[in-house]
């Protein structure tokens, strides 16, 4: 017997494995961040989490790229282009990791998700894209859930509640990087890549920090035991392999269909939060979420039609 499949069915399914490989991608890296809150508590810099988060990523990457394309794919097209990349992640690392050693999963990450409205201000300003006034509210609002987030958060916490401002910062700009200027390399190319240069990067400010500063952030360590190499492995895994999951995802079916997805990562931290942590986001903080939220699939949905 033979079973004709329709094209609008073939698509169907082509989009519903891409938002079932979206979804476990999104819900795959709050873990991650989860590891490195765990870690800090240990008594680990946030600094070189970020470090091992991106040095480990490079060699959990390397050995699939040499077996799949051989050792010349380990030189990028664009080597210094993917560097700058990397460095600008492994800044916006820096700034959360740093942030989620104080502040509960959930707000960090709620914060954080004021990306889309940066990258789209940035894309404005320095690309002169066309913004809908409908788009500009729905920012407005955004960055107003934000403050609600903020808020409770800066009061208990101070300044480190503003550091999920500045990891959206620069990953909104390693976000206008790639609209801007294209990519030329496959996804695990530039994951492992980034990797390089976010190990670079942050190398480079521990071993500054530890001649000349002291800054506890950023001291300079090694595990302690064998559970910890693990959560540091696991760290780089999530790392290039989650976020691999969400490129292949975008790259199979279309961005208006997966970009409502993404809020799922704010339900895999607050269940993280809570199962690790046993932290309950506040009333004000779950008000913000659900704002920005709202003001995030607002955005999307109005892009779309």
């Amino acid at each position: 017997m033979t079973i004709h499949v329709s094209a609008r069915d073939y698509h169907r399914e082509g989009h519903a494995l891409g938002m079932v490989v979206m979804a476990c991608g999104v819900m795959l890296l709050p873990v991650m961040d989860a590891i490195a809150k765990y870690l800090a508590a240990g008594g680990m810099a946030p600094g070189q989490i970020a470090f091992y988060r991106f040095f480990f990523q490079v060699l959990e990457t390397v050995p699939v790229i040499v077996v799949l394309r051989g050792f010349r794919a380990l030189r990028p097209k664009r080597l210094w282009l993917n560097l700058v990349r990397g460095c600008l992640l492994g800044g916006a690392s820096l700034c959360f990791f740093t942030a989620v050693k104080i502040l509960p999963l959930a707000e960090a990450i709620a914060i954080f998700f004021v990306e889309p409205f940066i990258l789209t201000i940035l894309s404005a300003v320095i690309l002169g894209e066309r913004v809908a006034r409908g788009v500009w509210m729905a920012i407005v609002v955004g960055f107003f859930g934000a403050l609600i987030v903020i808020d409770p958060s800066f009061s208990h916490y101070g300044l480190v509640a503003l550091l999920p401002l500045g990891a959206a910062t620069l990953f909104a700009t390693y976000l206008l990087m790639n609209r801007a200027l294209g990519v030329s390399d496959s996804p695990i190319i530039m994951q492992y890549a980034a990797g390089v240069g976010g190990s670079v990067f942050l190398g480079g400010i521990l071993a500054v920090n530890g001649v000349a500063f002291g800054v506890a952030d950023l001291a300079p360590s090694l595990p302690h035991s064998y559970g910890t190499w693990g959560l540091i492995l696991a760290l780089g895994a999530i790392a290039a392999y989650g976020h691999l999951l969400i490129v292949w995802a975008f790259q199979h079916t279309p961005a208006a269909v997966l970009a409502p997805f993404q809020y799922l990562e704010i339900v895999s931290a607050t269940l993280a939060g809570y199962l690790v942590f046993a932290h309950v986001p506040t009333p004000s903080s779950l008000l913000g979420i659900a704002v920005i939220v709202g003001a995030g699939l607002y955005m999307f949905w109005r892009e779309r039609y």
